[in-house]
């Protein structure tokens, strides 16, 4: 028998693309999903933009000498100065503690009232995508009042009703925020609850709301964050707005909204009191809908193994 030699083996036309794609390891969903974002040059960077516009909120502050309602009117309407990096208001109050306080008031209501509204409208999609029948007609119609009524004019009319604050922000957006979720997820779930493992899942006795919960809702994980994630500067503009038109955040509190609420009224003398704020919800605002772009594409199964 002839000596069986590697030269035999040999593969023809060397192709060190194909050859490096075989002999790449086995890497997890979520691990593929964040090397994808990291080559992702546009939204891993939208993603440090993000984390440093969230570390500067929570730090910037606690390590300034002023205070965000310190007034002082020797120094009123000042401009860009080493002593104060954004300038001053027309009460002398320092713009760049004023601008991270208000990155941390408008960041938290954005993310904490997205987050709520993601949780509860899965899992009222889920129920009515896998429940169907009587359950999901009730569920949708509903949905379908409530989202042929602009959501703006609910929110506003809850504002009216429960005051301003935070709080109260956070709560009338979660009243409306979860019926796009809601449907979202629900078209998800009536093409998964047909699936093995679901029916499996019954077989075996396992209760409706584990199966939602544990076997349902992680398959569409991916999708469920970057809806969330595109979702978030509709919040944050909601915010902007409503504290733009006194109905939001009240002052001494501030927030990006009631910065460019105050600089407003001296836009023509000293127009940074209003680009400052401006400037910083342009710039979250596009990050964060070039992060859910970026999601979108590292979430998407027929994509995965193709790079």
């Amino acid at each position: 028998m002839a000596e069986i030699t590697k030269e035999k083996f040999k593969v023809v036309g060397k192709n060190t693309e194909n050859m490096e794609a075989i002999s790449r390891p086995n890497i997890g969903y979520w691990q593929d999903a964040w090397r994808r974002i990291r080559k992702n040059k546009v939204a891993f960077f939208s993603l440090c933009l993000i984390v440093l516009y969230i570390l500067m909120a929570i730090f910037a502050p606690m390590f300034s000498q002023y205070t965000y309602y310190g007034q002082n009117v020797e120094e009123m309407n000042q401009g860009f100065s080493a002593a104060h990096w954004f300038g001053t208001d027309r009460l002398g109050r320092d713009l760049w503690v004023r601008a991270w306080m208000g990155a941390r008031v408008s960041l938290t209501i954005g993310f904490l009232a997205t987050f709520i509204n993601t949780i509860v409208g899965s899992l009222i999609g889920g129920i009515s995508g896998y429940y169907g029948g009587k359950v999901d007609l009730l569920i949708q119609r509903i949905v379908d009042v409530l989202y042929g009524i602009p959501s703006m004019i609910i929110v506003l009319l809850l504002m009216v009703v429960l005051g301003t604050g935070v709080h109260c922000l956070i709560i009338a957006m979660v009243c409306v925020g979860w019926i796009g979720t809601c449907r979202f997820v629900r078209g998800e779930v009536l093409k998964l609850k047909e699936s093995d493992f679901v029916a499996a899942a019954k077989i075996m006795g396992v209760p409706d709301i584990v199966i939602i919960v544990k076997h349902i809702l992680p398959n569409v994980m991916g999708l469920i964050i970057t809806n969330m994630t595109m979702a978030i500067p509709n919040a944050i503009f909601q915010e902007a707005f409503l504290s733009y038109i006194g109905l939001g955040i009240s002052p001494p509190d501030c927030s990006w909204g009631v910065l460019a609420k105050d600089g407003i009224t001296m836009l023509r003398m000293y127009p940074h009191e209003v680009f400052v704020p401006a400037a910083m919800i342009c710039t979250t605002m596009l990050a964060l809908n070039l992060l859910g772009d970026g999601l979108r594409d590292a979430f998407d199964p027929k994509l995965r193994g193709t790079e």
